[in-house]
C-alpha cells in the first residue's frame, strides 16, 4: 500500500520548486502496467504543452489534491474551446479528458498537485503527440498560457 498523504505531498511540492521543469511525478505504477497512476505536482511557472493521447488512444483523468489547476481543451486549430478550473476545495475537483483531445494545464496556485490516471503501457515513442500549433519552447509557451488564462480567469 501506497499513501497518499502530507509527507508524499510535502516533498512532491519541494521536488517540483527543485525541478529545472517546475514539475515533479511521483508515480505508483510501473510502466509496463495498464493503469498508469501517479501525482503531478506543477509550480505556476511550469510549462506543459499542450498534447493529445492518440495512436494508441488513451482516457486521461486528473483529480485535484492541493491547490488549483486551470485544464484547457483545444480545437484542431488551437483554439481554446473548453476549459474548468479545478480545486481541492471544489466546486470543481476533477475532469476526465477523452482519447485525441488536444489538452494542457496550468497550476493557478504557486504549486498544485493532481492525481492524473491515465492508460498504460507507457512507452515514450507513442505516450503523447504534442500540439503543433503549441510553441514547444517553454519561456514562450508559458506566456502563451498565462495569455490564455487571463482572458479565461476571472480577476477579484
Amino acid at each position: 500500500m501506497q499513501l497518499i498523504d502530507d509527507t508524499t505531498t510535502t516533498q512532491l511540492a519541494t521536488e517540483a520548486r527543485q525541478s529545472p521543469r517546475r514539475r515533479a511525478i511521483k508515480r505508483f505504477h510501473e510502466h509496463e502496467e495498464p493503469v498508469q497512476r501517479m501525482l503531478n505536482a506543477l509550480c505556476d511557472d511550469s510549462y506543459v504543452q499542450p498534447h493529445c493521447h492518440r495512436d494508441p488512444d488513451k482516457v486521461e483523468l486528473f483529480l485535484a489534491i492541493s491547490g488549483q489547476l486551470l485544464v484547457l481543451i483545444f480545437d484542431d486549430n488551437g483554439q481554446v474551446v473548453r476549459s474548468a478550473i479545478l480545486d481541492a476545495a471544489g466546486p470543481v475537483r476533477g475532469v476526465d479528458i477523452p482519447p485525441r483531445t488536444w489538452h494542457a494545464l496550468l497550476a493557478l496556485t504557486p504549486i498544485a498537485i493532481a492525481l492524473e490516471i491515465i492508460q498504460g503501457p507507457y512507452d515514450a515513442a507513442t505516450h503523447k503527440r504534442f500540439a503543433p500549433w503549441a510553441p514547444s519552447d517553454a519561456d514562450e509557451g508559458l506566456a502563451w498560457m498565462r495569455a490564455h488564462r487571463d482572458r479565461i480567469v476571472a480577476k477579484p
